[in-house]
């Protein structure tokens, strides 16, 4: 079994500042959504690694600031200057992980996303 899609919340109309991000800031690619999907708002991205990421409309939106993809990134130091640099935190972590260099950061709706890389 593999991982298809993650996906985040994000309230209606976000679109163009979810593009902003997720495009400008990290270099991902938008992916067309189907049309019978497209007319609920929202938008997919894929990462330069592959992973794909949704962000669905939630008439209730609240920003999920534990739960969280982790997605593998070769170059943790560029990426996260690049999203410091924009304006964006980044919060290194510790040891934690045996093996494994990250950081965690909020998307521009307050979603939590960690980059990882063995290391």
């Amino acid at each position: 079994m593999t991982l298809h899609h993650v996906q985040l919340a994000c309230p209606a109309g976000s679109e163009d500042t979810l593009r902003g991000y997720y495009v400008g800031v990290l270099g991902f690619v938008e992916l067309p959504k189907p049309p019978a999907l497209a007319v609920r708002g929202g938008a997919w991205f894929r990462s330069p690694g592959g992973a794909d990421l949704h962000l669905g409309v939630e008439e209730d939106f609240r920003p999920a600031r534990k739960a969280h993809p982790a997605l593998i990134w070769p170059d943790l130091d560029a990426l996260a200057e690049k999203i410091h640099s924009a304006g964006y935190e980044v919060t290194w972590g510790e040891d934690e992980v045996p093996g494994m260099r990250r950081f965690h950061t909020f998307d521009v709706l307050g979603n939590r996303l960690e980059f990882v890389a063995p290391g």
